[in-house]
């Protein structure tokens, strides 16, 4: 220990003479106090479920405490209703959301977490999307609606039906005409026109959009009308739909372009709180609803707004389609350039121009709507927070693939909030669970600190989650897509007189001091936060920026879809055209203005870049940038069309000149073009080392990695193995001489790596992980460039003394309906107990045997290994009445510290989750019941392995 505070001395020096430099909050060297205690500020947060509006003062109170004594950062408050979904029972309502009643309950929470010193989050609304009992159709999502009729000349008395609509509303948009063509016959419309004129979301969960912007039907030339062709009729339509219009010679087809609104209402909302979702294109929309809904509640609270109160929420977009708004004409032509209404035909099915030109033009569309979208929804809300003080923190970008841009979206929020799931048949598989790299690259390129994430979520599953397998391997699969700050999904409010488990969410995972082993969760929450105070400092380290186009939408996924090409050995960030524009070089690194570099930035493999940012690309390379792609071939918009792909030609043959051959490599200026390659193929032949090479023992294992800097004194390295069984690798880091220490994020514990080599400037630890086990690897301390570790491993080994067979004493609580003291003859799972009162109990099972020590134990203490722990997975263990600490992830193992010579008293504590005692409910009256729950307890459920089931061993461990 002495050794390691000698480390930190020497790096605090280092920082005093300027070492660490960085965007982040890092004046002060890494606190080994701070890692394995780490303060609240570095605690969890919580999705805080005020369900269906049913909470007390009293229960508020409780929560708060509740929080502050775990040590969380804060909690969002999330009005919403739907516990009913799946079958569950609805729970009573309280105040309706915005309420006097209700006001009164949010203002207290307030003022309870000022006291607490936790800090809020406030949701502006009951449920999700955005919306309420009082928006107007006016004020509503809309999407575009025709009808068209085929007219000839000297045909009178035509009428034009009002389009099909939806909530008694609609407006005129344009009446249209244009002469119908016989070589139009059987011409199809292009090929995926509903999410290509945003009529419905892309996508359940994003995945590539570019085929957006192809269409899958040959282009054979022909088309039902040229833009030229294409007529402006409105001002011959009377209000009821009568034309009034000299039909010229030959047929002609008349359309009826207008908007209704597009059905989408709030979902889950608590009780009266239902109604139409807003309109997120139009900023006056979003604006009557804030200052009706949202800053009476910022007022109530006073000079809290901008403390305790922090941030503002909106949930994920989940609305369907929309495509118009009032004014949206104007929006097209100023960021278009060109008029819209002569396009308007083929969001109607039709081909304008011919096939390139439709889908140029729908392209332009989803942009537009793009736009509209961040800069007046979410960029209104910024700025309407930020006169409070306060940041905004919407999930604004996905996973359900709306018609944005969702990296664009988050540049507007202080803290990038995303989400990932743990497992549940309703998101199984990783691209349905895993969303967090888009947040935290939409964090390094808009220099934004925090990328927090809505965890932990389930569809299915109640209380029967395993900590150390389902919560902890989701959690670290995530930090290494950049998360930093969890919360919770979901922290239901449940007060006193709703019993326990009490009022849940349909959705999981519950957490919250109704669950049974809430006393014991302390050890899993300094695990989040240990990881959080190493992941909120320090600057993310990639070699890749990987731009991901224009095209709407627009979502970057799951980190493994690995778009440029560079894992495994490399990590990336992805960037969108806003912040592309932004980008310099320095030193031959392109550089963002915050001062966040890459060493490559790679194109998409279409071929396909903006006029913006094909001259953006040429600029970088210009002034020394490298960069790979495919040379552009063209562009997708009619802006500037077709001059536009003139431009796009000369400047692709500057940079890439003839591209001879598949693969190949261009000087330009000072920097080089490349293409054919991955990023990881390109680094490592342009003699970049690996920045982290993980080599398993067996290679069907998985693996993954984040790298942090401070200044340029400091690395360190979080790695996860994400195995069910415990495993080996060897990992290589880019780091030379600087000696590797071994951070232990389950205990807290911080020691020297016993093996290591370096060599060539690089340094290769071996590692061996527990089942989905994790290390941070920390680089501070200069060492020489030839020292070497001294031993082969950095195994800690445990040597098997004794098995702790026969009988235990074990204690239950016999309120839930067991034995006060029963004696087990040997380890069993309490759900095959023949004592009904022991095989459906839920909560703590504590178990005690007589050890008698026969040596001394101060110089080398003896651990327990307690073998397998059912259902969550959680123990404490206490010795001669001394706590010495709470397991939640093997292996369950621990010092007996304070063991004697002589008689011993061992004490294993357990708990089990709320599943069997709600099992054993299930055919008993209400009256006759221990829980009390509105969660259905479904027929199918079984009986869950409770207990200690060992084999509880005594050893050494070396």
């Amino acid at each position: 220990m002495a050794g390691i505070r000698f480390f930190s001395l020497v790096f605090i020096l280092s920082c005093m003479l300027g070492a660490c430099v960085n965007h982040t909050n890092q004046q002060q060297a890494l606190s080994e106090e701070q890692f394995r205690h780490p303060g609240s500020e570095y605690g969890p947060s919580c999705f805080w479920w005020w369900l269906n509006g049913n909470v007390t003062e009293a229960s508020i109170t409780r929560d708060l405490e509740a929080m502050k004594n775990k040590g969380f950062r804060g909690a969002l408050i999330f009005d919403a209703g739907g516990a009913e979904q799946q079958g569950n029972g609805q729970v009573p309502a309280g105040p309706l959301f915005g309420s006097p009643e209700w006001t009164k309950l949010f203002k207290h929470a307030v003022n309870e977490a000022s006291r607490l010193g936790l800090e809020l989050s406030l949701s502006i609304q009951s449920g999700w999307n955005l919306g309420g009992p009082d928006v107007t159709p006016q004020e509503a999502a809309k999407l575009i609606t025709w009808t068209s009729v085929t007219v000839h000349n000297g045909q009178t008395d035509v009428q034009l039906p009002v389009p099909e609509h939806r909530e008694d509303y609609y407006e005129d948009i344009a009446v249209l005409a244009y002469p119908v063509h016989k070589q139009a016959e059987g011409l199809e419309p292009v090929s995926d026109l509903k999410p290509k004129g945003a009529f419905g979301e892309a996508a359940f969960s994003a995945h590539d959009m570019r085929y957006l912007l192809e269409d899958k039907v040959a282009d054979d030339g022909r088309f039902h009308a040229t833009p030229q062709e294409v007529q402006d009729i409105s001002g011959h339509v009377t209000p009821d739909g009568r034309v009034e219009w000299e039909i010229p010679d030959g047929e002609w087809e008349i359309i009826r372009f207008g908007y209704t609104n597009n059905g989408a209402h709030v979902s889950t909302a608590s009780g009266a709180w239902k109604g139409l979702v807003i309109d997120y294109l139009n900023k006056d929309h979003f604006q009557r609803y804030w200052d009706t809904h949202v800053e009476p509640l910022l007022k109530e609270v006073g000079n809290e707004a901008g403390k305790a109160l922090r941030y503002l929420h909106t949930d994920s977009w989940e609305l369907g389609g929309t495509n118009w708004t009032q004014g949206f004409e104007a929006e097209f032509k100023n960021r278009r350039g060109y008029e819209l209404r002569p396009y308007l035909p083929v969001l109607a099915g039709k081909i304008i121009g011919n096939r390139e030109i439709s889908n140029r033009f729908l392209a332009d569309f989803r942009k537009t709507l793009g736009d509209c979208i961040s800069d007046n929804h979410y960029a209104t809300f910024a700025a309407n927070a930020q006169r409070y003080g306060m940041g905004i923190h919407p999930e604004s970008a996905g996973p359900h693939a709306g018609p944005f841009d969702g990296l664009k979206n988050y540049g507007h929020s202080e803290l990038v909030m995303s989400e990932f799931w743990s497992p549940s048949n309703h998101r199984p598989t990783p691209e349905r669970r895993f969303f967090v790299k888009q947040a935290s690259s939409a964090a390094h390129i808009y220099n934004r600190r925090l990328v927090g994430a809505e965890g932990f979520t389930t569809i299915g599953r109640h209380w029967n989650d395993v900590i150390w397998e389902h919560m902890k391997q989701s959690f670290d699969h995530e930090v290494c897509a950049g998360a930093n700050r969890v919360y919770f999904h979901t922290f239901t409010n449940s007060p006193e007189e709703m019993g326990v488990p009490g009022q849940e969410y349909f959705a999981g995972t519950h957490m919250n001091p109704n669950i049974t082993w809430w006393d014991e969760t302390d050890a899993f929450f300094q695990y989040l936060s240990r990881i959080h105070y190493l992941m909120q400092d320090g600057r993310f380290v990639a070699d890749v920026l990987y731009y991901y186009g224009d095209q709407v939408p627009n979502i970057a996924t799951l980190k493994v879809s690995d778009p440029a090409g560079a894992l495994p050995d490399f990590d990336y960030d992805v960037i969108n055209e806003d912040r592309l524009l932004a980008l310099d070089v320095q030193d031959g690194q392109l550089t963002l203005p915050h001062g966040m570099q890459y060493r490559v930035l790679v194109l998409p493999d279409h071929g396909v870049l903006s006029i913006p940012a094909l001259q953006k690309v040429a600029e970088l390379v210009r002034k020394g940038a490298a960069v790979i792609g495919p040379k552009t071939q063209k562009t997708v918009s009619l802006t500037s069309y077709p001059g536009s792909e003139k431009t796009v030609h000369e400047l692709a043959s500057e940079l890439w000149g003839d591209s001879a051959g598949e693969k190949g490599s261009r000087t330009v200026d000072k920097g080089t073009v490349s293409w054919g390659y991955t990023a990881r193929e390109w680094l490592l032949e342009n003699g970049i080392p690996s920045d982290c090479r993980i080599e398993p023992s067996d290679d069907s294992l998985a693996f993954d990695y984040i790298h942090h800097m401070r200044g340029d004194e400091t690395s360190y390295y979080f790695i996860s193995s994400q195995n069910k069984s415990a495993c080996d690798a060897d990992v290589t880091f880019r780091v030379a001489e600087k000696l590797p220490e071994l951070w232990n994020p389950v205990t807290g514990e911080i020691k020297p790596a016993r093996a290591f080599r370096q060599a060539d400037g690089l340094t290769t630890v071996p590692l061996h992980f527990a089942p989905m086990g994790s290390w941070f690897v920390v680089f501070r301390q200069d060492i020489p460039a030839a020292q070497q570790g001294e031993f082969a491993d950095n195994r800690s080994r445990f040597i098997p003394v004794d098995t702790l067979s026969g009988s235990w004493k074990v204690y239950f609580d016999r309120d839930w309906g067991a034995p006060a003291e029963v004696e087990f003859p040997e380890l069993l799972d309490w759900s095959q107990h023949p004592d009904p009162g022991i095989r459906f109990y839920s909560g703590k099972g504590r178990y005690v045997k007589n050890l008698v020590g026969t040596g001394t134990y101060e110089e080398q203490p003896l651990w327990i290994d307690l073998g397998r722990v059912a259902d969550v997975g959680v123990a404490r263990v206490r010795l001669n009445g001394r706590d010495l600490g709470i397991l939640w992830t093997p292996p369950y193992r621990i010092a007996l510290e304070g063991m004697k010579a002589g008689d011993n008293v061992l004490e294993v504590e357990v708990v089990n989750s709320w599943r069997n005692r709600l099992v054993g409910d299930r055919g008993l009256p209400e009256d006759k019941r221990y829980t009390r729950t509105n969660i259905a307890i479904r027929d199918d459920w079984e009986l869950l392995e409770s207990g200690l089931l060992g084999p509880v061993v005594l050893g050494k461990n070396e």
